[in-house]
């Protein structure tokens, strides 16, 4: 199960990650009417926010322009922003609440098509042997996620396949980080019992899931 879910966290890993000045005094300055700052928190930002939102998805325009309804409801909350805190957690707790408010209210299911043109177009990787076998394993691996309820899902995703700290998932989902912790685990037993049945591959000893209805934006 682990290494289903490494290979799909490979993907565009040499994406541009946040470094350089301090998010605080960028922060304040876009707060004292300097766009140039709020622009490099969005340059600083950006591709990775499209990749996690992308990660729920499965679509790239869609997730361009909720990432950018994201940035742009970021702007207009930042007198709202604790300084004392980090503002990579509050955004991506932003976006991702957007994103799973739209997949709820649209009653939408994460769509099977792994990439959009966008991602067809790019060239295969030299070093894989057969590219399609990559692409069928991130797809099945999309596949079993969704048997994964929300709450779960999105602590796996966060935290399996896009590195996100458990103190950053805390921040994001706005809880304690013994429970991300927990639900961390659950997760991880769900994607393992879910695959095992659906491909006949071991399960986790003993285990099974409590089926329980999920409310929305029990997060």
């Amino acid at each position: 199960m682990q290494i289903m879910l490494e290979q799909e966290a490979r993907i565009d890993e040499t994406l541009y990650e946040p470094s350089g000045s301090s998010d605080a005094r960028l922060v304040e300055a876009a707060r004292q009417g300097d766009q140039s700052a709020y622009g490099e928190l969005v340059q600083r930002y950006e591709q990775r926010l499209i990749r996690v939102i992308c990660r729920f998805l499965r679509d790239v325009d869609l997730s361009e322009d909720l990432a950018q309804e994201t940035f742009l409801k970021v702007y207009s909350r930042l007198d709202q922003f604790d300084p004392s805190r980090r503002f990579g957690p509050w955004l991506f707790r932003i976006g991702v609440n957007l994103t799973l408010d739209y997949l709820r209210r649209k009653k939408r299911r994460v769509r099977w098509s792994l990439f959009s043109d966008r991602w067809k177009d790019r060239n295969p990787d030299p070093s894989s042997a057969d590219p399609r076998k990559v692409l069928d394993i991130q797809q099945e691996v999309h596949k079993v996620l969704q048997m994964i309820p929300e709450k779960y899902r999105t602590v796996l995703i966060l935290r399996d396949l896009e590195n996100f700290s458990s103190s950053e998932i805390a921040a994001i989902m706005h809880r304690k980080e013994a429970t991300i912790r927990w639900r961390l685990a659950e997760a991880r037993h769900r994607f393992q019992y879910y695959w095992g049945k659906r491909y006949g591959t071991a399960m986790p000893e003993n285990y099974t899931p409590i089926e329980t209805p999920e409310k929305d934006h029990e997060l």
